[in-house]
This record gives C-alpha cells, sequence and structure tokens, in this order.
C-alpha cells in the first residue's frame, strides 16, 4: 500500500482486535544481554512478572536508586531518547535512558505489569528496534491477569506544537490506540512519508517491531565529540547520507523511517500510565513533543479519564483543550 513521495502506509482498515481486556504481565523472568547505544557498555537485561496493578517498573540493579515506575511525569529529559528519573536532586546518574523501544514493545506485546532490571543507565539498544524485546516478551510467555485493564480514556482534544510540528490526542469511535504520523526531511532518502496504524499485537509485530532508529550522517561526528552514540553502528541503526542508506543490507521496509517514528510514539505513549483510548496524530514529532502532550493531556482532569474499555462505548464530547 507504499506509494510515490509522501509514502503513505495504512494497514487498518476496520476496528483493531483486542487479545482480551484483562491485564497482563509474563509467565517468568527472561534474562538478555546487550549494548548500550549512548555509552557503549555492555548492560543486563532482566524482565520478570509483577502483580496486578503494578505498572511498568525499572530498576537500575548497579546503584542505589529507587525504583521508577514508567510514567511520563518521571520523565527527565528527551534530547536524544526518553530518559527516566528517581526524582531526587543527586544529578544525572539515578538515570534510565533509551526506554522508548522496551515501551514500545510493552504497548504492542498488552503488557501490563513487569519488572525491569537494568546494570546500567540505558536499555540496550539491541538491533535499534522493538523486535528484541517482543522476542524476550514471547519468549517468556504473556499471560492474562486477574483484574480488568484500566485505559486512559481521551475525553477531548489535545495539542501541542513547536512550529510547523505538533502532536495531539483526540476521543476516537474505535476501542484502543490509532496512531496517523507524518514526517518530512529534507534528506532525500528520508523525505516526506505517512503512517497509519492501530496499535494490537499482531499489527506491531508484522509491520512495526522491526523498524529500526535512524541517524543523518552529520549527525553521528557530533555525537562522538560530545562522548554520545559510543554503542552506535550500522547493527543498530540505519544511517541516511543524502539521498542514500549507508546500511549494506538496506532498509527493512521502504518506509522504515516513519515507521520507527510511530514505534517511538507507541512506547512514549505507553507513559500516560496505561494504555490509552484515543487516536493520536503527529507531525514532526519525537520525545519532547510526546511527552509534551500527555503532560497537558494530564494538567486538566476534563481531558481524560480511567476506565476499562467498555466504558469507552460511550462517546465523550469533544472539545478541544
Amino acid at each position: 500500500m507504499d506509494g510515490m513521495l509522501p509514502q503513505t502506509h495504512a494497514p487498518f482498515i476496520s476496528e483493531p482486535r483486542h487479545e482480551g481486556r484483562m491485564q497482563h504481565t509474563i509467565r517468568q523472568p527472561i534474562n538478555s544481554v546487550g549494548t548500550g547505544l549512548h555509552t557503549g557498555a555492555r548492560i543486563s537485561l532482566r524482565l520478570s512478572p509483577a502483580p496486578e496493578n503494578t505498572g511498568i517498573v525499572f530498576r537500575r540493579t548497579d546503584i542505589d536508586m529507587p525504583p521508577v515506575v514508567a510514567r511520563y511525569d518521571m520523565v527527565v529529559d528527551t534530547c536524544l531518547s526518553t530518559v527516566l528519573g528517581c526524582g531526587t536532586a543527586s544529578g544525572h546518574a539515578e538515570r534510565i535512558a533509551t526506554i522508548e523501544h522496551l515501551m514500545a514493545g510493552l504497548a504492542g506485546c498488552g503488557v501490563d505489569n513487569i519488572f525491569i532490571d537494568v546494570d546500567g543507565p540505558e536499555i540496550p539498544v539491541f538491533d535499534g528496534s522493538a523486535a528484541e524485546f517482543v522476542f524476550l516478551l514471547e519468549c517468556a510467555g504473556i499471560v492474562p491477569q486477574g483484574a480488568p485493564r484500566q485505559y486512559v480514556h481521551i475525553n477531548r482534544t489535545v495539542r501541542v506544537e513547536d512550529g510547523d510540528a505538533y502532536a495531539e490526542l483526540s476521543p476516537t469511535a474505535q476501542p484502543g490506540l490509532t496512531i496517523d504520523i507524518s514526517i518530512d526531511f529534507p534528506a532525500a532518502a528520508i523525505g516526506q512519508q505517512r503512517y497509519m496504524t492501530c496499535v494490537e499485537p499482531g499489527q506491531f509485530r508484522e509491520h512495526l517491531s522491526r523498524a529500526r532508529t535512524f541517524v543523518l550522517q552529520p549527525e553521528i561526528d557530533y555525537l562522538h565529540s560530545v562522548g554520545l552514540a559510543r554503542g552506535g553502528s550500522l547493527d543498530n541503526a540505519v544511517v541516511v547520507n543524502g539521498d542514500s542508506v549507508v546500511n549494506p543490507s538496506g532498509l527493512r521496509h521502504p518506509d522504515e523511517f516513519v515507521r520507527h517514528k510511530v514505534l517511538d510514539a507507541i512506547g512514549d505513549l505507553y507513559l500516560a500510565g496505561g494504555m490509552v483510548n484515543g487516536h493520536f496524530r503527529g507531525h514532526k514529532s519525537g520525545h519532547t513533543l510526546n511527552n509534551r502532550l500527555l503532560r497537558k493531556v494530564f494538567a486538566e482532569q476534563a481531558n481524560w479519564r480511567r476506565a476499562p474499555l467498555d466504558a469507552s462505548l460511550t462517546t465523550p464530547r469533544d472539545r478541544a483543550a
């Protein structure tokens, strides 16, 4: 369904399917080891089951740091990735960075409750997509729990802007989260692309989970000069130089760039503290705008409500915030 630029892909036609409206966790713990994108360090990751209503909880095992619940108001940096902090004033040490791909995998697979342990300051990058996280979750087994899933229902349209870039959440007649994202890059290899989808396990696994992060060649030297992207390579990122993709293996999808932006948005929106029931529209949006959007949504109680999915069958009155 891809066309000429601007490329547009819309893999959903009818209502998204939902594999249960109960909360889910994983059946058993699972471990993996990978490289930190920015530190270049070897980092161990452990995913463990969590009780009902726990949420997504990150824990660092290498330092004395309180557990951090994955929530929008625990985000302390969005410059190069989404970074969680414990809320203390002790500085950069008590942070967990690059969480967005794991968060996207959790949202895409429908995992509500989990403990995430890492022995370093960031989540391993693996291949730059969410595919490894999906693999780990499926190997551990995704199982239903006894409590109903509490969705964050969007009651009225909320929008944030930065120049011509924007991010918006609005009520939807469809159950679950639908996403419509467009990008526009001067690099000819990327150009203008648009992607529309619903967020549910089958769609996420097949169409989104393997889309990798990308970087422009001129940005790499700068990142290295400030001590970042030490673990970056052609094995975990798509590198673009003008009208060409540097990676010898090329792209996994013709529109892999916008698919990855959708993946990032799914991970960022899961910081709502639960799965969102609404429609997300973004143009040239990124981690910063996505986080600003959630902060604006939760700034007014009239913008949202928390309830099981069945509560969304009565469509709220839409009024822009």
